[in-house]
């Protein structure tokens, strides 16, 4: 977020945020909104920006852990505003999904990056909103939307998450010392063999022949030091860790 479209974004709101006779009439509970920001004077503009809304109840924190945990844990919360100048901490995120499952997080952000993305909504994010992009009301829409249990993607950040959907997941396997043992497609075959596929399904999945999938898992069991592929799912799940899958084209000729 960009400070001086803040300041334009807090006085276009001043102006517009009159209440009309059928709103007041209307009589919908307010939104309560947390903003909590690294920046201090971008919190205050936003925070001030969205308390002349009439439909929203704002409060602001700093953006870390301990000053989110106290003010959650004495004032109701329906929608969490993340933001920042540095990158999420997906830690936070992730803490706040389970600690606070009531609570929908929104990202703000500078920009809709695929792995930004899909890091924000793999940690707990109900909502991504670019605020240098869209204008003030789109937040305003937004808020409202993810505070009904729906979820605020654009289109661009849709097509990601159906790629990655789309996409054959990888397994990252290391040994004692932190050290890769396999090559990027010998990880496919451990991560669907992991998730309880047989040979031929994992043949199936990977567009490759059942004998290919033998001979990768003979290889991987060598590189392992097991001996079965029981052997094999228990190693991975002491020594792997999930990570983004890498699209490979099955024709592909992959390295050893």
């Amino acid at each position: 977020m960009k400070a001086t479209s803040l300041k334009t974004t807090c006085a276009i709101a001043t102006r517009s945020s009159k209440p009309s006779a059928t709103s007041q009439l209307a009589k919908t509970p307010a939104v309560h909104v947390l903003v909590a920001d690294s920046g201090p004077l971008q919190s205050q503009l936003l925070t001030r920006a969205l308390r002349a809304r009439h439909e929203f109840q704002v409060s602001a924190v700093p953006l870390n852990l301990a000053a989110l945990n106290t003010f959650l844990e004495s004032n109701p919360v329906d929608v969490a505003l993340i933001a920042g100048s540095q990158l999420p901490d997906w830690g936070l995120l992730r803490w706040l999904r389970i600690t606070y499952p009531a609570v929908a997080p929104v990202l703000l952000a500078e920009n809709d990056d695929r792995d930004l993305v899909l890091n924000a909504l793999r940690a707990g994010a109900r909502g991504i909103f670019l605020f240098v992009q869209d204008p003030f009301r789109m937040l305003c829409k937004c808020i409202q939307t993810v505070s009904r249990g729906e979820i605020w993607i654009n289109n661009r950040q849709m097509h990601y998450v159906m790629d990655a959907l789309a996409e054959v997941p990888t397994l990252r396997v290391v040994n004692s010392k932190g050290r890769q043992l396999l090559t990027p497609r010998e990880e496919q075959v451990v991560a669907l063999v992991a998730d309880g596929l047989s040979n031929r399904e994992v043949a199936n999945e990977l567009g490759l022949s059942e004998h290919t999938i033998k001979k990768y898992l003979l290889r991987i069991f060598d590189k392992v030091g097991v001996s079965s592929r029981v052997e094999l799912v228990l190693y991975a799940m002491s020594h792997g860790e999930n990570r983004p899958a890498e699209w490979m084209p099955s024709a592909a000729q992959l390295p050893a």
